[in-house]
């Protein structure tokens, strides 16, 4: 699946419409507007860039991962929110205008934080014989995240109604390139798929519910509303794996270290949905239970 020309030049053609759809979606207000909920901004952030990678890292070597798969979930935590963290953000009813300030900071700071903790993971997981992401990979991964980004919020402060016109079929595009592309990874690799699904299931699906549980937990803890805490618990615990898996096969050219992603990406969805039911309806059982009459 490496070598061929639908993951050397069609994924990243692919990823970059939907950093295009991503831009459609922003404006330079939402940059802003983390004037507006500083706390909140600055909570979801260090969660995401500094904590995120240390419980992943904790996880790697607590399951005593092979090198690559290690730099797979590593990559993984290094990548930012995107817009399905928006959408699980709106069916939850959280903050969805942070969201989309935290996925317009993250869009940013991603283009340094990947190639960052990526080349940490590949020298301390002694990974160089096999990756390498090296000044003109990095630049790579910078045109990838940022600059269809930048090209979609240009777009959509020109003509706002094909910004609108073009939301919709940029999503569903989005999903069926990640359906296809973690599919692929895992058909791949289906000689190995078992010994990875064993090594590397539980690794994602317990960072993910570590992710989606740090966002909502420490958001409460510091006294941040429950639609704020919502919105953190989503960007936190949803990863754009889209770009991720892009940079595992196209740039870094390995199908092994898609894996934990493309496992991630199935998983994300059956545990985002289920956290976000549990804290919803427990919000909603205590209500009731509020709204009891007494004697």
């Amino acid at each position: 699946m490496n070598d061929s020309v639908l993951i050397t030049t069609g994924l990243p053609i692919a990823l970059a419409i939907i950093m295009f759809g991503l831009g459609l979606s922003l404006t330079t207000d939402d940059f802003r507007r983390v004037s507006r909920t500083p706390k909140a901004v600055i909570v979801a952030l260090v969660l995401q860039v500094l904590v995120l990678p240390l419980v992943a890292f904790g996880l790697v070597k607590l399951f005593d991962l092979d090198p690559l798969l290690a730099v797979g979930v590593m990559l993984l935590a290094a990548s930012p929110g995107g817009t399905t963290a928006n959408l699980f953000s709106h069916l939850f009813r959280g903050d969805v205008a942070l969201n989309v300030t935290l996925t317009a900071i993250n869009s940013v700071l991603a283009a340094v934080t990947i190639p960052i903790i990526t080349n940490l993971a590949i020298d301390h997981f002694d990974a160089q014989g096999d990756l390498g992401l090296q000044l003109g990979k990095v630049v790579q991964v910078i045109a990838i995240v940022l600059v269809p980004v930048a090209i979609g919020m240009a777009v959509r402060r020109r003509s706002a109604e094909f910004a609108a016109r073009a939301d919709r079929p940029v999503r569903i595009f989005s999903i069926a390139v990640l359906v296809i592309v973690s599919v692929g990874a895992l058909l791949g690799e289906r000689e190995n798929l078992a010994d990875y699904l064993q090594q590397v299931g539980w690794v994602t699906g317990i960072f993910c519910l570590a992710s989606l549980t740090l966002g909502y937990g420490v958001t409460r803890l510091l006294r941040l509303d429950r639609r704020q805490a919502i919105a953190s618990s989503m960007e936190v615990g949803i990863h754009n794996t889209t770009v991720a898996l892009t940079i595992a096969l196209s740039v870094l050219d390995s199908t092994e270290v898609a894996i934990p992603i493309a496992v991630y990406s199935i998983l994300m969805y059956v545990l985002a949905t289920a956290f976000g039911y549990a804290i919803t309806r427990r919000h909603s059982d205590s209500s009731n239970t509020l709204d009891e009459p007494v004697g």
